[in-house]
């Protein structure tokens, strides 16, 4: 599997958050280009956690018939990384070396494991590189 871009969950998020209309509007441009490229790549715990927040977080929750159509026409064709014990021992380490809270190892992990050169994420640390994928905050 190889994907250019990882994208973190808070990329997704800020694709509704009509209070931050400058990351909204950029937050939509990663993702366009990473669907419109197909070089973009989550894992299930971005899709997970991302509709949580959706349907319990926001302003304006989706529907269970809107995250079901965000499912099918955004995470969906992106979600390249599943859980498996691999995964799991990869994040370990990741966090033995960086004291990332687990979720944030899993998520880097997730990346590496997707072959992204670049992870955009606006919660770790701005260009740190796991190997040859870097760490990009794109706000």
């Amino acid at each position: 599997m190889s994907a250019e871009i990882f994208l973190d969950t808070n990329i997704f998020v800020y694709t509704f958050d009509a209070s931050a209309p400058e990351k909204r509007a950029h937050a939509r441009t990663l993702v366009r280009e990473a669907l419109d490229k197909g070089k973009g790549a989550i894992s299930w715990q971005v899709t997970q956690e991302f509709l949580n927040v959706a349907r319990h977080k926001f302003q304006n929750p989706l529907t269970p018939g809107e995250a079901s159509d965000y499912l099918d026409q955004v995470l969906l064709p992106l979600w390249k990384v599943f859980p498996s014990p691999e995964l799991f021992q990869e994040a370990i380490l990741i966090q033995r070396q960086t004291q990332y809270r687990l979720h944030d190892s899993l998520i880097v992990a997730a990346a590496v494991q997707a072959g992204a050169t670049i992870l955009y994420s606006e919660d770790l640390q701005h260009g740190r590189t796991f190997g040859k994928t870097r760490i990009v905050n794109p706000f």
